[in-house]
């Protein structure tokens, strides 16, 4: 594939060879970052564990210290007092079964996270196969099935994101824009890495962190010396 003459030029400022610390592969991903628009950065980690084991998958939730940068749009399967709670947190849109018909019906995506209260999973159970594919489907581990469903509101537009594998065990993150500068990215970039450390399975063997890369939307990656990593 042709890569544009931006790319051409950034990827020059970037050494392939070198493994980065995590300050300066931030301050590199910001000097890449050449497009019209505010690109977002974003991690990439593999993980040496194997995601095909239930005992060995990576999953969980973290606010970023300076949020994502980007505008939140939150989705409630809520009723009665529950769904006021969502409405006054924030929620775009909040709603039960005349949410699943349109979600169904109309192909309803104008979202970026869902959320239910317990007793609203029967009934959200039924999106399983639209919202699962989307990574849109609520589950407790990420927060995002909870009771205080105003918390879980405000936690979302705060910055809230979900880490979790994928089937080539590695785990694809926002951690903020290029507009923020390289300390607040690091800053994002560490309390994100410290969950995934944290999160690390008992059954994992051997190193953990295989390989630590961040990149910008239109940008090149910079690898960072996973030793460095947890520092």
């Amino acid at each position: 594939m042709r890569k544009g003459k931006k790319y051409v030029e950034s990827a020059k400022l970037v050494d392939r060879s070198k493994l980065y610390d995590p300050a300066d592969a931030l301050a590199t991903v910001v000097s890449t970052a050449k497009a019209k628009f505010d690109e977002t950065v974003e991690l990439h980690v593999k993980l040496g564990v194997d995601s095909r084991h239930a005992d060995q998958q990576v999953r969980g939730a973290i606010v970023l210290p300076h949020g994502t940068g980007k505008q939140v749009r939150v989705l409630v399967f809520a009723k009665g007092p529950k769904a006021d709670e969502a409405r006054e947190a924030g929620a775009e849109y909040v709603g039960e079964m005349d949410m699943v018909e349109k979600i169904q019906k109309e192909n309803f995506f104008d979202y970026d996270v869902v959320i239910a209260t317990p007793d609203m999973m029967g009934v959200v159970g039924r999106l399983g196969k639209i919202l699962g594919p989307k990574g849109l489907m609520p589950n407790p581990k990420a927060g995002t099935v909870s009771m205080d469903v105003a918390k879980a509101v405000r936690e979302s537009k705060a910055g809230k994101i979900e880490y979790r594998l994928d089937k080539t065990n590695i785990i694809h993150c926002p951690i903020g824009k290029a507009s923020f500068g390289p300390e607040k990215l690091e800053d994002n970039f560490r309390a994100l890495m410290g969950a995934i450390i944290k999160a690390k399975p008992a059954a994992a063997k051997g190193q953990y962190i295989k390989s630590c890369v961040v990149a910008s939307t239109m940008g090149p990656g910079v690898k960072i010396n996973a030793a460095k990593v947890s520092e």
